[in-house]
């Protein structure tokens, strides 16, 4: 018969880990390593490709070019220096403009870059056409407001202008609408 009285008694082992083979714990740490090292190599050529599409544009800068008591009603070649950023490639540019007061007093900035074929203009350095801006390398020709009158396609450019505390900003070039 049995002995419906007996009690089994309880194993008192604690219960069981699986317990990890040699071979897989090469693999997860050989995994593991080579993982590490080729997110070493892979993050920085991710990161060199992508990080200029991170980076914020501004909305233009305005360089301060010369005082506005220096502007007078004839066109005044002015230099002036532009940093720049290129990728990772900073560098600084040195850009012109022709400044000029209107009869009224309003300041106005003309591109000194030829639209025909981009030389550099120059204001009254031709004798045959007097008080115009002249591109020396095919003739092309403009008024003091950058209208073309020869050769050219379009009127010269203009730079965005700011005027504070004295001194005339230039920011980016823009095509020419005071002009038809």
């Amino acid at each position: 018969m049995s002995n419906q009285n007996e009690h089994h008694e309880p194993s008192h082992k604690p219960p069981g880990r699986k317990e990890m083979s040699r071979r897989q714990f090469l693999t997860y740490t050989l995994g593991g390593a080579t993982a590490y090292m080729a997110a070493g190599a892979v993050l920085p050529m991710v990161r060199f490709a992508v990080d200029p599409i991170l980076h914020k544009k501004g909305e233009g800068e305005f360089i301060k070019v010369v005082e506005e008591s220096k502007i007078t009603d004839e066109p005044q070649e002015f230099s002036f220096e532009l940093k720049q950023q290129d990728g990772w490639y900073a560098s600084t540019a040195t850009l012109t403009a022709w400044i000029r007061k209107d009869e009224q007093g309003k300041i106005y900035a003309l591109s000194p870059i030829c639209k025909h074929l981009g030389c550099t203009v120059g204001w009254n350095n031709d004798k045959s056409f007097p008080d115009e801006y002249h591109c020396p390398c095919h003739g092309a020709r403009y008024t003091k407001e950058g209208k073309n009158l020869a050769v050219a396609p379009k009127p010269l450019d203009t730079y965005k202008i700011k005027i504070e505390n004295g001194w005339v900003y230039l920011g980016g070039v823009e095509p020419n609408t005071e002009v038809k």
